[in-house]
């Protein structure tokens, strides 16, 4: 099964949302069908969180997450086994049943592979008359299947994850989507305005319908079109806000996809890839904490590796949770943007804001136990003396329920956990090192020969001299310029172009804040780190500590002197040319790019640690790659080749000097 390729100027990757999150749990995990109707009020009383289209009724997705009902599921007649011995959610199918009987089979052979059965597949009772016209034209047909044959109900969550990876993986239909597959909760959720959930799905106002924890979620779509699958939450999660870093985060989960694996889940070939295509950045966050969560990680763990407060020296937390920051830093960038975020298992249940809390939420406990936590006060109404402690999340930090132990989880005891868990201080003591206390004792000459004939031969213009190097070099005054780039676009011009102008910075979907390392120092830094990345992110080991840490990503030639000649600790570094015979043309440059290529998979077959690209090899038969080429090349080689996303490459890049495009690092 295919799916349908799209057209026009729409691109699924742009998908980002604006929302209102809500989260309603009984801290004792007892269930009624109160909380949920509780649950469906603080939805509802969110509409104005929500879009909808022109008709006033077509909305950009709406949904709620639930524990599973299982005295509710015997009534309906189908003979599941005990609780936690069945898996059970909502599929959306095409209509069409051709289409729809071929899905199936596809789900059946799976789910049969993993030595289960799928016992039951029942229709859920739906409401269209109250649907916009929009959304009426691409409703699905909405399926709930029942999976049985457990054996080992530890292991069921994780095997009910890989038949739906598998299944994902072979059905590729604009119109199939599984909701959720699981043991614990399950997710009731469309194309549809916040109003319109309790009416659209009948199941919700049935008295024997209960549950003991409720997420909900109303979607802004911001820019982009909505859809019934985009709606939220999604298995683990729901998001108010967007990932800015979107594109690099997926980027660099699809590397390392092929050198990852885990005790629990094996070798993850098979259930790649981790992040489901066409998806938004909010679902693509979503796989990839269910992944680490099935991969072993509890749920704090996960959320404060991918969504990490600051550590820095004015944020006062302990040195071990610093070091359990910088470490997990090392093997995952963060997954960077405004965002509240709730999330739960069906057990857990819990929330945490991003390191600049751009995205706010409240909560409030009852005296008999109930927490309400929302993007905003007034979503539930209480009498003040019901009211035992009210609050609000705050950057960085997480608040959980256990609602099986009915325990509130703060966020100081969850990083005291985790920090400790592991010897990380140690770890990096012993493994990092630091390039501010290196000293090489040499002499660096920091004058070029052929200065005039350098500045010409890698695009630098007397403005760039001028209003913008000298400002920052003498005084360290910003340069003064327009916001914008305002030139033409290089694709369209016929004078010779630097390769970083035919790019243009990516912003963000939403107008935030200015923001910069200066003057938010509290929650941006400039660290880099240079090295070759562990085979296997997902068990901890100091060996992924073998870093070199940079305080910023310029260098001056001394500190790149050192980078070059590092022989502590067992690094090992080299150097490689990246410059092409001028004579031979295109076919030059093409030989040298292959050349390249092969020196740097060959240097990390050795084990070097990191890999130094330089163009100072210019001369008048020689001419320098572009560095971003050169960059870009090397890495797609290595990873279409091998899967090998192992190794950074520190690039002395002379060409990367518009800021817009890239950091200038002297050579």
């Amino acid at each position: 099964m295919v799916k349908t390729e799209q057209t026009g100027l729409y691109d699924a990757t742009n998908e980002h949302d604006a929302c209102g999150v809500g989260m309603v749990v009984n801290i004792h995990g007892n269930k009624s069908h109160e909380l949920v109707d509780s649950a469906l009020k603080v939805l509802e009383n969110m509409r104005h969180r929500g879009a909808e289209g022109a008709d006033n009724k077509t909305g950009d997705g709406a949904g709620i997450m639930l524990q599973i009902p299982h005295e509710f599921i015997l009534l309906q007649g189908i003979p599941v086994p005990e609780k936690g011995k069945y898996g059970t959610g909502l599929v959306f199918l095409p209509k069409d049943e051709k289409e729809q009987a071929g899905i199936l089979s596809i789900m059946i052979e799976e789910i049969e592979r993993e030595g289960l059965t799928l016992m039951h597949l029942r229709n859920v009772p739906t409401n269209p008359a109250c649907l916009g016209k929009d959304a009426r034209a691409t409703e699905p047909d909405i399926k709930q299947v029942f999976i049985t044959g457990v054996t080992d109900a530890d292991s069921l969550e994780r095997t009910l994850y890989i038949i739906r990876k598998k299944i994902e993986k072979r059905v590729r239909h604009t119109d199939f989507y599984i909701v959720s597959l699981s043991a614990k909760n399950i997710i009731y959720k469309g194309m549809l305005s916040s109003m319109q959930v309790r009416e659209y799905f009948p199941d919700l106002t049935q008295p024997y319908f209960t549950s003991g924890l409720a997420l909900v979620h109303s979607r802004f779509s911001t820019n982009t079109f909505p859809t019934w699958s985009l709606a939220q939450p999604f298995r683990l999660l729901a998001h108010n806000g967007e990932i800015n870093t979107i594109r690099g985060n997926r980027g660099w989960m699809e590397a390392r996809e092929s050198v990852l694996s885990s005790p629990a889940l094996g070798d993850v070939k098979d259930i790649r890839p981790i992040i489901q295509p066409g998806m938004s950045d909010s679902a693509s966050l979503d796989n990839v904490l269910e992944f680490f969560v099935m991969s072993g990680l509890s749920l704090p763990h996960a959320m404060a590796m991918l969504v990490p407060e600051s550590f820095n020296d004015k944020n006062p937390i302990s040195e071990d949770l610093k070091a359990f920051y910088e470490y997990h830093s090392i093997l995952m960038e963060p997954w960077d943007g405004p965002a509240a975020l709730l999330f739960s298992d069906g057990r857990f249940a819990g929330g945490m804001l991003d390191r600049n809390g751009l995205r706010p939420a409240r909560y409030l406990i009852t005296n008999n136990d109930m927490m309400v936590v929302a993007s905003e006060v007034g979503v539930m109404d209480f009498e003040p003396g019901e009211i035992k402690e009210k609050g609000r999340l705050q950057p960085g930090k997480i608040l959980m329920i256990d609602t099986e132990q009915g325990k509130i989880y703060y966020d100081g005891e969850l990083k005291e956990q985790l920090a400790s868990a592991r010897p990380y201080r140690a770890w990096l003591s012993a493994n990092r090192i630091e390039l501010d206390t290196l000293k090489s004792g040499r002499k660096i000459d920091n004058r070029i020969d052929g200065y005039d004939r350098m500045l010409r031969t890698f695009g630098f213009s007397r403005e760039d001299i001028e209003r913008t190097l000298m400002p920052m070099c003498n005084t360290g005054a910003e340069p003064i310029a327009s916001m914008g780039n305002d030139t033409p676009l290089a694709v369209l011009s016929d004078r010779p172009q630097l390769l970083f102008n035919y790019f243009r910075q990516q912003f963000a979907q939403v107008t935030n804040p200015a923001i910069d390392p200066i003057r938010e120092e509290l929650v941006m830094s400039l660290t880099e780190y240079i090295g070759a990345v562990g085979m296997n992110i997902l068990v901890p080991s100091e060996s992924h500590c073998k870093m070199v840490r940079l305080p910023h990503p310029v260098l001056n030639n001394t500190q790149l002197d050192i980078l070059c000649n590092i022989r502590y600790k067992g690094f090992n570094t080299v150097k490689l040319p990246i410059v092409f015979e001028v004579s031979k043309g295109k076919t030059g440059l093409q030989e040298a790019l292959n050349d390249l290529c092969k020196q740097a998979e060959q240097s990390v077959t050795d084990g070097v640690n990191y890999i130094i690209l330089s163009d100072r090899f210019v001369d008048d038969t020689h001419a320098a790659i572009p560095s971003l080429l050169a960059v870009s090349a090397d890495c797609r080689k290595r990873r279409d080749s091998r899967g090998d996303a192992r190794r950074p490459v520190a690039g002395i890049w002379r060409q990367c000097h518009q800021s817009l495009h890239g950091l200038r690092r002297t050579g």
